[in-house]
């Protein structure tokens, strides 16, 4: 692992692409046999096991299971960075098997950020709500061959969101497009300070997400756009940094999350939110492969 090391500090200062290549260089970081465990803590204490239980075929495809304690009860919480149910280190990807969850995760987030709304403007009437959403799949979490600071995209996830007055009002409904990109980059490596120790030659991994908007509304006299012509309305945007150690996975974990649609609408008068979450790994134990 020393040389290894050595050769991924070189890659670095030159500008070389940094090469994960093959099964041997991608299991290094994303370690996955059957009984290995992390265990995590975040800034309130609380703690998170992910364990991996069975390999699974799916499609063809080999993936591996993991089941998490304790078990979530909010969908509001997930991320699939640190809940993937279904991993598959490859050959040319590390990747996450997650739309479905990661659209239970969107639509439980938007469902408060409506009902938050709502409460405001719908004092006197009932506010009807419609939530679609569609996600890619595979996630694309690393290649195993990537330039250091350059991009690489993950599936979109895209998002709509009809509302509408119960009795009728002006407008008469409003529907909100959210289109939601998320690129990777590995920023480099670094030494990590965890609640069991410092994790040396770590990759520092950027996940970064913009969300594109169209609002419609519909009036009783016609159709029009907003925002109005002129105006723009800020997207809402999450960043998250995973450190991977060699031969332990995921170390830590921070993600800094705003609200979507209480971001785009700016005349609204509830107030969006900054969600910032951390997570460091407090124990594990890594099962030898095979």
């Amino acid at each position: 692992m020393k040389k290894f090391r050595v050769v991924f500090s070189l890659l670095l200062i030159f500008g070389f692409s940094a090469t994960l290549a093959g099964k041997e260089g991608t299991d290094t970081y994303f370690p996955h046999a059957i009984g290995s465990y992390w265990v995590y803590e975040d800034q309130d204490g609380n703690e998170l096991t992910r364990r991996v239980i069975e390999n699974k075929d799916i499609d063809g495809e080999p993936y591996q299971v993991f089941n998490y304690e304790p078990i979530l009860e909010d969908w509001a919480d997930y991320d699939y960075h640190i809940h993937p149910n279904f991993c598959q280190v490859g050959e040319e990807w590390v990747t996450f098997l997650v739309a479905d969850d990661v659209k239970k995760a969107v639509k439980a987030r938007l469902t408060k950020e409506v009902e938050a709304f709502g409460k405001i403007h719908a004092a006197n009437f009932d506010l009807l709500y419609d939530i679609e959403i569609e996600a890619q799949d595979p996630f694309y979490v690393l290649p195993t061959s990537v330039p250091f600071n350059e991009k690489w995209d993950t599936p979109q996830i895209e998002a709509k969101v009809t509302m509408t007055p119960d009795p009728p009002q002006d407008p008469e409904e409003t529907i909100c497009e959210f289109t939601i990109v998320e690129t990777g980059k590995v920023l480099g490596t670094e030494n990590v300070e965890t609640p069991i120790g410092t994790f040396e030659g770590c990759l520092k991994i950027e996940y970064r997400t913009a969300t594109e908007v169209a609002i419609l509304v519909h009036r009783a006299s016609g159709e029009s756009h907003l925002p109005d012509e002129g105006e723009s309305h800020p997207p809402g945007e999450s960043v998250t940094t995973l450190w991977i150690a060699p031969n332990v996975g995921i170390v830590k974990f921070h993600q800094k999350m705003e609200d979507i649609l209480l971001t785009v609408i700016t005349h609204s008068q509830v107030k969006a939110s900054t969600t910032i979450k951390t997570l460091e790994l407090k124990r594990y134990e890594i099962k030898p492969a095979n």
